[in-house]
């Protein structure tokens, strides 16, 4: 018999213990116990939805895992399947459980996370902002929130219009942030603007420490699954926003798409980009857009990660610490 091997950064005498302290854990049932009762309290109803699915986000920028054996994907949010809800009829709801996403393990990411995600119908995105806003409250206690528009925030930082910029200009701000040999004429338009964007927000949450920063009015081409609208200068925008809490990204809120022709023409670019870059292509939700066909009601949805949130709660450094077993101990 050949003899299994422990982990690489496992002893072969501890490997078999949780990742998080038990202490800890008990705090991590109080948590989401709060959270629970932050629902209930406004009667927003819980839902399951199912962990393993035909279909996965087209999104090039997520990486989802497949189960070959089934011809499934491990669902990487609760999204298609909450808006097929919402489409038959169901009220505002909530779905708190696990997802999975192929990154890499990390100090800030683990393969299988929780996440919380919830939908307003009839709903301003301020609204949502708020009440996401009172639920990280809930669990951080109450803090001073910011509210910055993308294209400010990204001119603040490198004196650059993300929108109007030439090419040329992206990458020469882009060459300090990269560590050699990287080239950054080798980048696309989109990837260098993420790029310069997460320094963007890193600067900003040096400058100040402690408070909370909602950005909005994202670049039209980081739509996803939002709707598009006009900044007062005439440049095309995506209705979304994302909450930052001491530098964390802990939650994307979308003012969310309800044109199913939209929908198709998003998922067949997002398929085009993916097959270009190499990456598994996966099909189009049929189920999704027959849904929205039927029609998808006025609303407002918001993902928030909950290990992430509770890392801040309970002064951890790394996501392993607040989970039962992260990935190198599952």
């Amino acid at each position: 018999m050949i003899a299994e091997r422990p982990p690489a950064n496992s002893s072969a005498t501890d490997d078999w213990r949780p990742s998080a302290e038990i202490d800890r854990l008990r705090q991590r049932a109080g948590h989401l116990a709060a959270v629970r009762q932050f629902f209930q309290s406004r009667g927003i109803l819980e839902v399951d939805t199912p962990v393993l699915g035909a279909c996965t986000v087209t999104e090039p920028a997520i990486d989802s895992l497949r189960l070959h054996q089934r011809e499934a994907w491990l669902q990487t949010s609760p999204e298609y399947h909450l808006k097929r809800l919402l489409a038959a009829g169901m009220p505002d709801m909530v779905r708190i459980g696990p997802v999975f996403r192929a990154d890499e393990q990390g100090r800030l990411h683990n393969p299988e996370f929780t996440m919380i995600e919830w939908y307003r119908r009839d709903w301003t995105l301020a609204a949502l902002m708020a009440e996401t806003a009172a639920l990280v409250d809930a669990l951080l206690g109450p803090g001073p929130y910011q509210h910055i528009r993308y294209r400010t925030l990204f001119a603040a930082a490198f004196d650059l219009d993300p929108a109007q910029a030439p090419l040329s200009q992206l990458q020469q701000a882009a060459g300090s942030l990269l560590a050699a040999p990287a080239d950054p004429t080798s980048l696309t338009r989109r990837e260098l603007t993420d790029l310069l964007f997460s320094q963007a927000c890193a600067q900003w949450a040096a400058a100040h420490p402690g408070e909370r920063l909602f950005i909005e009015a994202f670049p039209a081409d980081q739509a996803a699954l939002a709707r598009l609208d006009t900044d007062p200068d005439g440049v095309a925008v995506a209705l979304r926003f994302e909450l930052l809490v001491d530098g964390l990204e802990i939650a994307n809120g979308y003012d969310e798409l309800r044109d199913a022709a939209e929908m198709a023409a998003r998922m067949s670019r997002d398929r085009a980009l993916r097959e270009a870059a190499g990456k598994a292509v996966p099909a189009s939700d049929q189920r999704l857009l027959a849904a929205m066909q039927a029609g998808l009601p006025p609303c407002v949805g918001v993902a928030l990660g909950f290990d992430r949130l509770l890392m801040l709660a309970l002064g951890a450094s790394r996501i392993s610490e607040v989970l039962p077993f992260a990935q190198d101990r599952a």
